[in-house]
């Protein structure tokens, strides 16, 4: 990440990064499952990362969890992981994306329905008839 004549890193890349880190399922998974927990919890992997939309078998998610999900998410300072025990809990910087997940979720229904048509997710949390 590059940094501006302050110091700081571009705001842009920051807005970039944590975009890119949300557009994987697994990955917003994993943020969601952390939201409620204390900065100092563990939480046990592939099952972190497990959507109801995407059922996956555990030994695919995982090695995708590692060779993909994981280190974006961890580069960006939003969580911790471990590869033995298979666990992760929240990073530094983790209050970027948990706030977007969270805006998102109370946000729900004002959600556009096609959004939340086959997002198993979502569907169960608002009225769809």
């Amino acid at each position: 990440m590059s940094l501006d004549p302050s110091g700081q890193p571009d705001w842009a890349e920051r807005w970039d990064q944590l975009y890119k880190a949300l557009s994987a399922e697994p990955r917003r998974m994993i943020i969601d499952s952390l939201l409620d927990e204390p900065r100092e919890r563990r939480l046990p992997l592939p099952d972190a990362a497990e959507s109801p939309n995407q059922p996956n078998d555990p030994e695919t998610l995982s090695v995708q969890l590692r060779h993909h999900h994981l280190p974006p998410l961890a580069e960006a300072g939003y969580v911790r992981w471990e590869a033995e025990p298979f666990v992760v809990q929240r990073g530094p910087r983790f209050a970027e994306p948990a706030c977007i997940m969270e805006m998102v979720t109370e946000s729900v229904d004002e959600l556009p329905r096609s959004l939340i048509n086959n997002c198993k997710m979502f569907r169960s949390r608002v009225d769809t008839d």
